[in-house]
């Protein structure tokens, strides 16, 4: 269903939510396509506020992007999520339609896809991922789309691995747990993935082999991680988390405006100039 007609706000929430580059995105985007009017602003939000939150959203509002820790907690709060995001539990869009319900999509897994394809990535025989939160889930069900052979997921914790398994029961993906301690060997796999927050992977840079494959790493403040610069001069293909952040950006954008396509040069452009500015 499409977005309510003449609905003009939305907005990113989020509990951090200050460093999102959200709100540059989508208001680049409503500049490229004419659309006067739009709002698309940032609002600090956790878990517990979010039903109050929701209970004060009028007519005007057209959708929300969903960041952590409320990707999950918005679930109870939908009318329906559709099988992408069911497929993870994990929703990061929610457009208010015209007949008044309120949806829920994840567009992390298909900008996920589009974002390896844009760098000529589109099938590999095996991957590795590198931790196991909700972003390595997301990460999971996108392998799910390109990968052919197993996944090796490594890990910190036995209670992360047994949910990594249960994620690929559903997703039907050959999955294997290795620990943490062997992430080095994650290195030499052809698609390295990893889902970690800042920091966490430096150390492995210096395990980067001579001859690299393809590194998709999710951050991208602070930006090239000590991972992705060593990957990068090895002579590696390197895909960044501006690159994830624009391609889901593109389709939010589309179901909250209902204008297709969205302007992905401008976007990146402005992401980009906006991480300089830094």
């Amino acid at each position: 269903m499409p977005a309510r007609a003449g609905a003009l706000r939305a907005a990113v929430l989020g509990s951090p939510i200050t460093h999102s580059l959200s709100p540059v995105l989508h208001r680049t985007a409503y500049a490229e396509l004419g659309l006067e009017g739009r709002t698309y602003d940032r609002f600090d939000v956790d878990e517990q506020a979010l039903p109050g939150f929701f209970e004060k959203l009028g007519d005007d509002w057209a959708g929300l992007s969903l960041t952590m820790p409320l990707k999950r907690a918005v679930i109870p709060l939908l009318d329906g999520i559709s099988e992408t995001a069911a497929s993870v539990d994990a929703v990061n869009t929610v457009v208010f339609t015209e007949d008044g319900r309120r949806t829920g999509d994840n567009t992390d897994i298909p900008g996920m896809v589009a974002a390896l394809r844009e760098h000529g990535i589109d099938k590999v025989d095996t991957a590795a991922i590198l931790g196991a939160g909700a972003t390595a889930s997301s990460a999971l069900a996108a392998l799910s789309r390109i990968c052919a052979g197993e996944v090796v997921v490594y890990v910190r914790s036995a209670a992360r691995g047994a949910e990594m398994r249960q994620w690929a029961e559903r997703l039907d993906v050959a999955v294997r747990i290795a620990d943490w301690d062997d992430a080095e060997r994650a290195l030499h796999a052809p698609l390295v993935v990893t889902t970690t927050p800042a920091g966490v992977t430096d150390t492995l840079a210096r395990a980067v082999p001579e001859r690299p494959a393809a590194l998709f790493d999710v951050l991208y403040d602070p930006w090239p991680t000590a991972l992705a610069a060593r990957w990068s001069a090895y002579g590696g293909a390197v895909v960044g988390g501006l690159d994830l952040l624009v391609h889901q950006a593109v389709l939010q954008v589309e179901q909250m405006t209902g204008r297709a396509p969205a302007p992905l040069d401008a976007m990146r452009k402005a992401g980009e100039r906006a991480l300089a500015a830094r």
